[in-house]
């Protein structure tokens, strides 16, 4: 599981599970050794992981005084356990979302001054894929047709000062027609752009992790196919 908290990446593992080589530069083992701020920086892998342990490091995270993580991997004893006590500790929001393709482009949008991808919350009775290509559809205007499933993304957000925790699955459309796009204002979205892969390249540097990470994981199942 990855979640995103503020916007920093965080991964959980079992205990004889890991992140690979070459995507930390730094391991804390909390048997033998106390977390304190110093010490988190840059890609860090944290070992036996209890609830007070995770306490503290969502304290770290969720600070006003910036800290230097760009990546945090968590090992725990109970997996299960860790991760339903981190779940806990936030509202959570059920979201489906989809990155849309035309030809050799895809559709992004502009909002609250990220570029971003559509999404939006789950309706009840509403099924995941059927939440995707609605919000789409609202948002930007045009007709979609569903391909299939790329991943799931976590992360949090405050909202009336209250922790929240998004849970969005996202999935690979095709455009079906885009002769009246345009974005939905009322939903704080300013402009809806077709872009090639450079274009995408620059746009990613102004937006969120958590939608780096959906990219990612569609061109990784665009490579198994290809």
């Amino acid at each position: 599981m990855i979640i995103f908290i503020n916007d920093i990446p965080v991964s959980l593992y079992r205990a004889d599970d890991g992140p690979a080589d070459g995507h930390y530069n730094h391991v804390i083992d909390t048997d033998t050794e106390t977390i304190t701020r110093a010490k988190l920086s840059q890609h860090i892998w944290i070992k036996n992981v209890t609830e007070e342990v995770l306490d503290t490091l969502l304290g770290y995270l969720n600070s006003k005084v910036p800290i230097g993580i760009l990546s945090l991997h968590i090992s725990a004893n109970n997996y299960q356990a860790l991760k339903a006590y981190l779940i806990s500790k936030f509202k959570l929001v059920k979201a489906a979302g989809g990155l849309v393709r035309k030809k050799d482009k895809f559709l992004m949008i502009y909002r609250l001054k990220k570029w971003d991808l559509p999404k939006g919350k789950r309706e009840r009775k509403e099924k995941y894929p059927q939440t995707a290509v609605r919000e789409v559809e609202e948002e930007c205007n045009v007709s979609v047709k569903l391909v299939e499933k790329i991943c799931t993304t976590w992360h949090t957000y405050t909202m009336n000062r209250r922790a929240m925790l998004k849970k969005t699955k996202w999935y690979a459309m095709d455009l079906v027609d885009d002769s009246k796009m345009k974005p939905a204002t009322e939903e704080d979205i300013e402009d809806v752009r077709w872009m090639k892969t450079k274009e995408i390249y620059h746009a990613l540097e102004h937006s969120y992790k958590s939608i780096q990470y959906v990219f990612e994981r569609y061109y990784e199942l665009v490579d198994v196919k290809s």
